[in-house]
Order: C-alpha cells, then sequence, then structure tokens
C-alpha cells in the first residue's frame, strides 16, 4: 500500500494553506495498492518531533476504502488530537522544523468506536486487524515574522 500527496512530497515541506499558518485544512492525500480484504482504513497524523511527546494532528477511522481522501474533508469519524478537539489541527511547531506522519492503515474489520476516541484507543482497536499500513511523511517549519 502506498500513501501520497498531490501537494507535496515524501519528506518534502507541507505547503502552509494545510497548516497553523495557512487555513488549517487537511491536504488532499491519494492512497494506492489497498490489499484485498480491506473493510475499512485509518488514518492517524503525528509529529515525533514535539517537545514533550508525540503529538497528534489527526486520527480518523471508519474511512470507506477509498483511494484519495479530499482536501479540507471529514473522511470518516474523527477522534480527538492534541489540542484537545475533533478534527484535524494542522502542523504549528514551536520552533524548528517538525515531520509529521501520515499514516494510513487498511483494517481487516470495521471498528465500532465512538467519535471523538483518541489514538491510544485507536491503536488499541486496530491491533491485530491491520492488513497492512503506509506512511507520507511531510516537514514544517513556521513563516519566520
Amino acid at each position: 500500500m502506498k500513501i501520497s500527496s498531490p501537494s507535496f512530497k515524501h519528506k518534502e515541506r507541507i505547503p502552509s494553506k494545510y497548516t497553523c499558518d495557512g487555513q488549517d485544512i487537511n491536504p488532499p492525500l491519494s492512497i494506492e495498492e489497498i490489499p484485498d480484504g480491506t473493510r475499512e482504513l485509518a488514518l492517524i497524523v503525528d509529529d515525533p518531533d514535539a517537545p514533550a511527546k508525540t503529538w497528534v494532528h489527526w486520527v480518523v477511522y471508519q474511512i470507506p476504502v477509498t483511494d484519495k481522501i479530499s482536501e479540507n474533508s471529514v473522511p470518516g469519524t474523527e477522534g480527538r488530537n492534541d489540542f484537545d478537539n475533533i478534527g484535524y489541527g494542522g502542523p504549528c511547531p514551536p520552533s524548528g522544523q517538525h515531520r509529521y506522519y501520515f499514516k494510513i492503515y487498511a483494517l481487516d474489520t470495521k471498528l465500532e468506536l465512538e467519535e471523538g476516541i483518541d489514538k491510544r484507543k485507536l491503536e488499541e482497536s486496530m491491533e491485530g486487524h491491520i492488513l497492512e499500513e503506509a506512511e507520507l511523511i511531510g516537514l514544517y517549519k513556521k513563516s519566520e515574522v
């Protein structure tokens, strides 16, 4: 399985439109080579370079099997991010350049989860059900003012 974006390449800069410096909307994503038997997809976007812990920017699950996630969309049921909101929270590093991991999971089951769960709960629920996973890394450093 592969995940990419028409807006930025792997290990390249995420356009500011998709960050706290811009419109703070999710970028479009393309998903290829989804394995047979996939019942639904899940997506986690996080930043391992955050100062205190890996910072969660987006948790989405119960995504119907699809080859794309549109810009500024709600592709499935959304969980709680580390900004304490439900939905997407774009890159907004306090200092320096950070890496943002867009991780897509192909699941062999449909998860029965309510809206607003956190990344940990999603990962626990996916355990034993991941057929395949892929990741796209984007980079971002806040604009100097």
